[in-house]
């Protein structure tokens, strides 16, 4: 028989006809780079189980953020290490809060570079739930008020684009009148739309001191089996003014990215969460694999699944390569 005149491999003969025919591009402006912001000054705290990463004050912030936009990544989002916390995470919604104060500065010093923030609860609470415990759960309804206090708050401190992870229902409803009636109806709404119970979260509770002290959070996660309530959460939350939409974590969900691609017409965000990150930096560490190569593949996957925006610790170090 004679051979088949196709043959893919002429495509991949070069990396000039590779780089040519490639379909799946990644480019800094995709990446949005987590920050956890601590008191004090000048200081760069190294996360052990995050290597490189540091919880930093706000000045070392700032110059941080100097780096970052020359990079041309995306933006940033900010999680906050409060000096105290209480029951009623009154740090979250606090306008003289850490996360407040460090908008404020990044704005001032850096004033092109997009801030997202996190809303939600878990870092100011003393218990690391991410709202109000009664009776041993976490009350939905209550916990709205504190999540629109602080997307206000966000807000008024000049973040461009607040995000919930906290995974109360009702919230993105909520938080949009919070917004519109201070005036921000500008301000776009990220949701983590689809925030799964996953085991993937281990080193960030670490990064953000904000592992319940007892219990879990399945009651407000979601089940990592239920790909079709993932689907419903996010046509929920479009319904109650989310902007953009995401998922999280990233790469145990690439089926869910992809089929919340093709079914919403609005952008699509996922977050490479602290363990996919620590596991391959691991995995480098030890000589198992390629760092450079295991980081640029996984990114890539999560772009070709259908990833606009993707959350990520590698934003400085995939920046460069690229």
């Amino acid at each position: 028989m004679p051979f088949p005149t196709d043959r893919p491999r002429r495509l991949r003969s070069s990396e000039a006809i590779r780089s040519l025919v490639r379909e799946t591009r990644l480019h800094p402006s995709n990446f949005i780079l987590p920050l956890f912001i601590c008191p004090g000054e000048g200081i760069r705290r190294p996360i052990g189980s995050m290597p490189p990463q540091c919880q930093l004050s706000i000045d070392t912030a700032v110059e941080e953020c100097r780096e970052i936009h020359a990079l041309g990544i995306g933006g940033i989002i900010l999680f906050g290490l409060p000096e105290t916390k209480d029951e009623q995470a009154s740090g979250a919604y606090d306008d003289n809060g850490i996360v407040q104060r460090a908008i404020r500065a990044i704005k001032k010093e850096v004033p092109g570079l997009l801030i997202v923030t996190d809303v939600c609860n878990c870092e100011y609470t003393s218990h690391g739930h991410c709202g109000l415990v009664v009776d041993g759960d976490v009350d939905n309804d209550a916990t709205l008020e504190w999540l629109g206090k602080s997307a206000v708050s966000h807000a008024k401190a000049g973040a461009d684009i607040v995000a919930p992870s906290d995974m109360m229902d009702g919230r993105v409803g909520y938080i949009r009148e919070a917004l519109d009636d201070e005036g921000f109806i500008k301000i776009p709404i990220l949701s983590y739309a689809a925030k799964f119970a996953s085991v993937f979260y281990g080193p960030f509770r670490e990064a953000a001191e904000s592992a319940p002290q007892f219990g879990d959070r399945r009651t407000y996660q979601m089940d990592p089996a239920n790909g079709r309530e993932a689907m419903r959460e996010m046509e929920q939350d479009l319904a109650e003014g989310a902007d953009m939409l995401m998922i999280k974590p990233a790469m145990p969900y690439l089926d869910l990215i992809s089929q919340a691609r093709h079914r919403f017409d609005v952008p699509i965000a996922a977050y490479q969460v602290s363990g996919e990150y620590s596991m391959i930096m691991a995995a480098a560490q030890n000589g198992w694999i390629d760092l450079e190569r295991a980081m640029t593949e996984s990114l890539t996957s999560i772009k070709r699944a259908g990833a606009d925006i993707i959350v990520t610790y590698f934003a400085k170090p995939a920046a460069k390569l690229l």
